[in-house]
């Protein structure tokens, strides 16, 4: 029994370094060619899976798999929470939630039709595709955008939406997972248990995320200021856990945890400098490690074969997202929002990034591991469209924005 669980522990150490590893090697390649890291990361992770040197695999480490794929979802979307601004959010507030919820709901649907007449497979397979894709990715935003400086109200909706709607998008896959496991689909019940998931959520998050916050400030109750860090990773298993274990989204909680952890001064919170600044160092490295982590996982997941299959449909797919799913869920999203005011060029900005990243990447992952019908065209749609996305509209996001003349005059 103890050589099993020391081979288990050796193996599990085994599979993450080799992930590590080959992701740094890579991050350091995509500087030198001029290409988004994530893409080559996923290259990486085909290099070393079963498709050619087999180093990695999910039917060798299924647990590690599991369990980079969930904590390093959870812990992207507490990173992402924390760029949240919730003074800048106020003022595009109606914007952002009908685009992470209504926004996320239009593009699955639309991209549940689209597989459904594509793959002619059975609609709930295609809607569980059309809602892994709909979400947007705050990880491979923020980096874009900490290097043009976009007009503030316009990056901070673009940002908060993907973190929004990534939490949204988990919730509402893991709802259709749900559905498909028992073979009964009860719209109330089914509604019932969403509203449950995302209220449990948005309650475990903010009760985390405030107690968290105070035990680093520098008030009475600030007894873990010096811990700042670990604190962080703890306040993000213990929100999961505990959301998950009152039926509640983990991921939900997550993303909330890091809304609050992000405007502490909101809530009259303070963390000291030197605390703050080694937190930030620490949550930024785990956020990048996590990124790696999951992309080269994803491409240990591709299927060739099914690659091959399903490459040129998947393709369609991902044009269908990009030019007629994108552009139809913003525009009708933000009609109920005439207080902004957008501009043309503001909203098709917007249409134009909405990369598929992270979240996605991982419940493809998640979705594969588990071996449910059509995970193979799940895994080539995914596969696609994070490629599609962040080859093409993420590295053309600068060119863009200054062709519509939305950056921020300095």
């Amino acid at each position: 029994m103890e050589n099993s669980i020391n081979i288990a522990v050796n193996e599990t150490m085994l599979f993450t370094l080799i992930v590590i590893m080959t992701g740094m090697i890579f991050s350091k390649i995509s500087k030198f060619v001029k290409i988004p890291d994530v893409v080559l990361f996923l290259i990486a992770g085909i290099i070393i899976g079963p498709n050619i040197l087999n180093l990695v695999s999910i039917e060798d480490y299924p647990f590690a798999n599991q369990l980079i794929l969930t904590f390093g979802s959870a812990y992207i979307l507490y990173d992402g929470g924390r760029e949240v601004k919730l003074k800048v959010l106020n003022e595009v507030k109606y914007s952002v939630f009908s685009l992470a919820s209504l926004g996320v709901i239009i593009s699955a649907v639309v991209m549940a039709f689209t597989c459904f007449y594509i793959f002619k497979i059975d609609f709930i397979y295609a809607l569980l595709i059309g809602s892994v894709i709909a979400s947007t990715d705050p990880a491979t935003l923020v980096p874009v955008f900490k290097e043009i400086t976009i007009i503030k109200r316009l990056k901070q909706t673009v940002i908060s939406e993907s973190a929004f709607n990534d939490a949204f998008g988990a919730i509402l896959v893991l709802s259709i997972i749900t559905i498909i496991s028992s073979g009964q689909i009860s719209i109330m019940h089914n509604l019932e248990e969403l509203v449950q998931m995302i209220v449990v959520g948005i309650l475990s998050g903010l009760a985390v995320g405030y107690l968290f916050s105070r035990s680093i400030s520098d008030g009475k109750l600030g007894l873990f200021h010096e811990f700042a860090p670990l604190v962080s990773v703890a306040g993000v298993m213990l929100a999961y856990v505990l959301a998950e274990y009152f039926h509640g989204s983990g991921y939900m909680a997550t993303f909330i945890t890091g809304l609050i952890c992000g405007n502490k001064k909101t809530f009259n919170l303070w963390v000291p400098s030197k605390d703050f600044q080694v937190q930030t160092h620490v949550r930024e490295t785990l956020a990048f490690t996590m990124r790696i982590s999951i992309f080269v996982l994803l491409g240990t997941h591709v299927d060739f074969v099914a690659l091959s299959k399903y490459g040129f449909k998947s393709f369609l797919v991902v044009l269908i997202l990009v030019f007629i799913s994108r552009p139809v869920s913003v525009i009708i999203c933000l009609l109920f929002d005439r207080k902004t005011k957008w501009t043309l060029k503001e909203i098709l900005f917007m249409m134009w990034v909405r990369e598929t990243g992270v979240i996605p990447a991982a419940l493809s992952g998640m979705i594969v591991s588990m071996g449910l019908k059509n995970s193979d065209i799940l895994s080539s749609v995914v596969f696609m469209a994070i490629l599609i996305t962040l080859g093409i509209q993420a590295s053309t996001t600068k060119l863009v924005a200054k062709k519509l003349g939305v950056l921020e005059n300095k």
